[in-house]
């Protein structure tokens, strides 16, 4: 089984910045402990990237609070996770899923003569209910076959309900969900 992990949008704007939560920074732990497990170069890394113009955009008519402008300090993934991921390959990404990413994971699998049933895709990151839930959906879309998971105990919600609901839904699409608090004993598989 070839693993891959997508560390998605762990940056500033979404741990302690503009739209930062207590969630979001009480995952940082668990994330960087999670990369750790990994093999340097099966870590793919997303980054939302907005200009200037944010507030302009359809996200920022509907989300007004400028976040992840491209160059700030709050567009950076955290220090200490980037630091735990210096092979990572980065998709910046300007809206809440990214086709480019699942296609980079799908060209390393063929380079590599992987057949998707012998790949596992575990996803990690920030916000649960939004760009998590997002990429997770992409990759069954587009590698149905592969077994593609989210962790849990390192993702955070907009809100703990909201996170709740994406863990939900992610289930309900195929996704398996590692370290679910809602089945007790239940570890990473």
């Amino acid at each position: 089984m070839k693993k891959f992990l997508v560390v998605v949008d762990m940056q500033n704007d979404f741990i302690d910045g503009a739209l930062g939560t207590k969630e979001a920074q009480a995952i940082v732990p668990a994330v960087v402990k999670k990369i750790g497990s990994y093999e340097p170069d099966c870590i793919f890394a997303t980054r939302d990237t907005h200009g200037d113009g944010y507030l302009e955009t359809q996200e920022g008519k509907n989300l007004p609070v400028p976040h992840c402008i491209r160059g700030t300090k709050g567009w950076e993934v955290r220090s200490e996770v980037a630091q735990a991921m210096p092979k990572a390959v980065y998709v910046d990404k300007p809206v809440f899923g990214s086709a480019q990413l699942v296609r980079l994971v799908e060209e390393r699998l063929r380079e590599e003569g992987i057949q998707q049933e012998q790949a596992r895709i575990e996803l990690i990151g920030l916000c649960t209910d939004i760009c998590v839930v997002s990429n997770a959906i992409l990759f069954k879309a587009m590698l149905p076959e592969a077994r593609v998971a989210a962790d849990a105990s390192c993702c955070a919600g907009v809100t703990p309900e909201s996170h709740r609901a994406a863990l939900e839904t992610m289930k309900m699409c195929q996704v398996e969900v590692l370290n679910d608090p809602e089945r007790s004993g239940e570890k990473e598989g």
